[in-house]
C-alpha cells in the first residue's frame, strides 16, 4: 500500500532511511560519508522544508501494517520534470515488486502533474542503474556532486519520458 507521507511521517521516513541506507551504501561509501549523507539529507530541518514545498512529495510504503520503503519526489522548476529524489526500501522488502509499484506510481503521479519527464540520479557503483533501466529508465549524462565536507557523489542522471 503507498500512502501519503506528512509532517508527523518524519521519524518513520528518517528510520527507513537509516536502515535502508546502512545496507545499500555500504559495499559503496564509507560509514562517516553515509551518516554525513543522512544527517544533511534526512535532519528533520531538511524534511520539514521538503513538506512545506507544495512541490514535494513522500509516500510510504505499507505492507502488512509494517512501512517498508518511501518514495520522495518533487514536481521541479525544470521545466516539464518531475525529480525522483528519494525511493529506498529495507532489505527485507527487496524481490518483493515493491520497487517497481512504486515506480509505477511515480510515473503515473509526474502525467497526472502534466510533466513528460521524470529523472534520477543513482551512485555509479550502486546496482539499482540496473534495475531503473529495466523499468525504462536511461542515462542521459553523469555528474560529479561536492556535498560539503570532502565528499562528492558520483552519478548517473537517468530519466524516463512519459510522452514524446
Amino acid at each position: 500500500m503507498i500512502i501519503k507521507a506528512t509532517e508527523n511521517d518524519i521519524p518513520t521516513i528518517q528510520h527507513l532511511a537509516k536502515k535502508s541506507w546502512n545496507s545499500t551504501y555500504a559495499h559503496i561509501l564509507e560509514q562517516k560519508q553515509i551518516d554525513y549523507m543522512l544527517g544533511l539529507m534526512y535532519s528533520e530541518s531538511t524534511l520539514k522544508t521538503h513538506f512545506e514545498n507544495p512541490n514535494y512529495q513522500y509516500y510510504l510504503i505499507q505492507e502488512d501494517e509494517v512501512f517498508l520503503g518511501f518514495i520522495g519526489f518533487e514536481f521541479h522548476n525544470e521545466p516539464e520534470t518531475t525529480k525522483l529524489h528519494r525511493i529506498y526500501f529495507l532489505k527485507e522488502a527487496q524481490g518483493k515488486g515493491l520497487g517497481k509499484k512504486a515506480l509505477e506510481f511515480v510515473k503515473t503521479e509526474t502525467e497526472k502533474a502534466g510533466d513528460k519527464r521524470l529523472t534520477l540520479t543513482v551512485n555509479k557503483n550502486n546496482d539499482a542503474k540496473k534495475f531503473y533501466e529495466s523499468q525504462g529508465f536511461e542515462v542521459y549524462d553523469e555528474a560529479i556532486f561536492d556535498i560539503g565536507n570532502s565528499y562528492v557523489m558520483d552519478d548517473y542522471l537517468m530519466e524516463f519520458i512519459i510522452a514524446k
